[in-house]
């Protein structure tokens, strides 16, 4: 594995960990909001994240194959795209299924024909703690990254020498 290709893992890494942050904190800041034009409440949003390769493909084809080189000391398989646009991307964003939190309320115009008003599914707790959570996930990408850099000026300073 090249270290351009360890770059791009981290980077595609940062860029949904920061699309991950970007949807939970419209979740924050919506979490009060309503559709005036329908009554509805905002529905919390979801990041959908998948690898970029399929593991069990990228195992099946490189344990079929027999042949290997020696280089180095490490033994590498002939297939030259074997961490090719590896990594992480954002597959979609979804609305959360989890149910609308209904509040006895018959004065409030947005009100059904029972009274209720429904109360968007954005639990304030939950959104925090998704934050931390790719928060950290960004931090964990960020050192890769500089792992990497470090890595490849130490490679450089020794062909140097």
């Amino acid at each position: 594995m090249s270290f351009l290709s360890s770059l791009d893992i981290g980077h595609s890494g940062l860029s949904v960990q920061r699309l991950r942050m970007d949807v939970i904190s419209q979740n924050i800041a919506n979490q009060d909001s309503y559709n005036t034009s329908t009554g509805k409440p905002y529905c919390r949003q979801l990041t959908v994240v998948s690898e970029g390769k399929d593991f069990a493909g990228i195992l099946n084809k490189y344990t079929t194959t027999t042949e290997s080189t020696h280089h180095h000391g490490v033994y590498y398989r002939k297939n030259t795209d074997k961490y090719r646009y590896a990594g992480a991307y954002v597959a979609a964003v979804i609305d959360d299924e989890a149910p609308m939190t209904p509040v006895y309320d018959p004065d409030n115009p947005l009100a059904d024909e029972e009274g209720y008003v429904y109360q968007t599914n954005v639990d304030n707790t939950k959104e925090q703690t998704d934050l931390l959570a790719a928060q950290r996930a960004y931090e964990a990408n960020a050192s890769a990254i500089e792992v990497v850099k470090a890595m490849m000026s130490k490679a450089g300073e020794l062909r140097g020498k």
